[in-house]
């Protein structure tokens, strides 16, 4: 969990040799927001566009997926959002622009502990709880995100790190928000058994709202908006 690396948003970094023709044809399907003074194109998107217009690569989600969070951001036009993704790989660069005035950074990479437990939890510095994400930039923990995008470590083999910490660290990032509103957790690939236990373990099918095709969407209140939420004997669910 400590391998998870601190990516900054640099768009230039995330271009690769190798979209896809049935992708950019699929948003043409999709309603989208007219171009207007209202909606000023950034050189985040311009270049996102040209990437995926001439490259073979094809994002992690399909369309269906990647709208989810599309409609969430798309509702906070004027109001930047702080976007956590973890996971950097094909779909970065589309995430980054789709955020074009707010942050985006990506990070790649128990019961029995009372500093687990979710009147205790916390992330930096946090070596007691196997799960908790801890060595990361201060960045990452300072920062109240609006978003945050589960879609890494892999999980696919015996041998790969999985993605528990990262769902667990949203879980408490999410619970300590101080700010207004939600957080919207995103997590990608339910249908492997331990994403799934482990979204419903810490981000609660309560709190679940949307799901398409292989995404979960989450809107977890902070603890202090629920009852019983700061208690020393109640868990996440």
């Amino acid at each position: 969990m400590a391998g998870l690396v601190f990516a900054g948003v640099l768009i230039g970094s995330f271009l690769r040799s190798g979209g896809d023709d049935s992708f950019l044809c699929s948003l043409a399907s999709k309603k989208l927001i007219r171009a207007t003074s209202d909606y000023p194109t950034t050189p985040a998107q311009l270049q996102a566009i040209v990437h995926y217009a001439t490259s073979r690569i094809t994002p992690q989600q399909n369309i269906d997926e990647i709208t989810v969070t599309l409609d969430v951001l798309r509702g906070r036009s004027f109001s930047p959002a702080n976007f956590l993704v973890f996971g950097l790989g094909f779909d970065s660069l589309m995430w980054s622009a789709l955020n074009p005035r707010g942050k985006t950074v990506f990070l790649e990479s128990y019961r029995k502990e009372p500093t687990c437990s979710p009147a205790r939890a916390y992330l930096d510095g946090n070596y007691a709880c196997p799960l908790a994400l801890t060595g990361l930039p201060g960045e990452v923990y300072a920062t109240e995100w609006d978003l945050i995008m589960i879609d890494a470590p892999r999980g696919y083999f015996a041998e790969a790190p999985g993605r528990m910490g990262a769902i667990f660290s949203a879980a408490v990032m999410a619970r300590a928000r101080k700010g207004s509103g939600v957080t919207h957790v995103f997590l990608h690939d339910v249908d492997r058994k331990v994403e799934k236990a482990f979204a419903e373990e810490f981000l609660c099918r309560k709190y679940l709202v949307k799901g398409v095709g292989r995404l979960w969407h989450f809107e977890i209140p902070p603890a202090s908006n629920v009852t019983g939420g700061q208690d020393e004997n109640s868990w996440f669910c």
